[in-house]
């Protein structure tokens, strides 16, 4: 599926009798736009989320020069010696800063490893704060790769912005106070995930693919266009698609705490990264930023999505997020 040919102006109708292609929005007709355009823009966000599972946001403000910088540097962070890249890896266990080697993760309830490698950025709070106990410090590669730090903080910053403006447009159609997902959010537990796809090895176990079939954890998933093919969807009939999308413009999805929260009003999205299809072979680059509330949000059905009532029980969301590292073998 090629999403490069859908334009934002794709009605309700149109997506809820198709689910085939993925809707285009714009951002800045929900920032800058006519009152007509904003709620137009919240309209197709929440049926897009809801009925697809992906939308692709355009006209934001994340950086592509900035994007095109973080692909370049990761690619020298992943050339690092083996032993180098190993040294990175979080003493305090969790995999939720710093390095995390090659075959550590699987997809839950899945038998083999995810042919992939990772590092992830986080919030850092000072040690007063009261979320300080949560949010381990980042593990910067100073001594290798100098400019590292500068660049990611900083898009860690944008994505994380057009995050909580999305989160924000979301509040409408949930019926929930304008600010209440900026307040679960603003002080978030969000994690950057810098991902190395390398090429396949020869002897790989032919079970294994890049990432197997999962949903995310948190609340929503933005990732920027990744540097080569891969990313598949499940749409809500089960058909696999491909998910394209320009340089520059982002992909979002929905986690489980998102689902969670709307009684799966809007569902989990599952999609999954599958190996080379084309005869190629070679490393795949991907930078998913995962929106997470703050640890101590309790994850609870809304009102507006409650029906005949809650299908899970309260969890507070640090609770929620070990429960599923454990599931995917990141914490044991």
């Amino acid at each position: 599926m090629q999403t490069t040919n859908q334009t934002s102006s794709t009605s309700t109708t149109e997506m809820s009798s198709t689910l085939r292609k993925v809707p285009i929005l714009s951002l800045g007709s929900y920032l800058h736009g006519s009152e007509a355009e904003k709620l137009k823009f919240i309209e197709l966000l929440f049926h897009g989320i809801k009925d697809y599972g992906f939308i692709i946001l355009k006209d934001h403000d994340v950086s592509t020069e900035l994007l095109a910088q973080a692909y370049q540097v990761l690619e020298k962070l992943f050339k690092l010696p083996e032993a180098q890249k190993k040294s990175y890896i979080s003493k305090l266990g969790g995999g939720q800063r710093g390095y995390t080697a090659f075959g550590t993760e699987h997809a839950k309830g899945a038998a083999v490893m995810d042919l992939k490698e990772f590092w992830h950025i986080g919030r850092e709070v000072p040690q007063e704060h009261a979320f300080s106990k949560y949010y381990s410090k980042n593990i910067w590669p100073d001594d290798t790769v100098p400019e590292f730090r500068a660049i990611f903080e900083k898009l860690y910053s944008q994505l994380e912005l057009a995050g909580i403006q999305m989160m924000e447009a979301l509040s409408y159609p949930l019926q929930v106070e304008k600010d209440f997902f900026t307040k679960e959010v603003v002080e978030g537990n969000s994690i950057l995930r810098l991902l190395h796809y390398p090429p396949i090895p020869q002897d790989v176990d032919p079970r294994c693919v890049r990432a197997a079939a999962h949903e995310d954890i948190n609340f929503i998933t933005i990732l920027p266009a990744a540097t080569t093919s891969g990313l598949q969807l499940k749409d809500r009939d089960g058909t696999w698609l491909d998910i394209e999308c320009d340089y520059g413009s982002l992909i979002v999805d929905a986690g489980d705490m998102l689902a969670r929260i709307t009684n799966d009003v809007i569902p989990s999205t599952t999609h999954r990264v599958i190996n080379p299809q084309d005869g190629t072979n070679n490393s795949r680059y991907s930078m998913p930023f995962f929106m997470h509330p703050h640890p101590e949000s309790v994850l609870s059905c809304l009102a507006s999505c409650r029906g005949d009532g809650a299908k899970y029980a309260d969890i507070t969301s640090h609770e929620f997020l070990i429960q599923r590292l454990r599931e995917i073998g990141l914490v044991k």
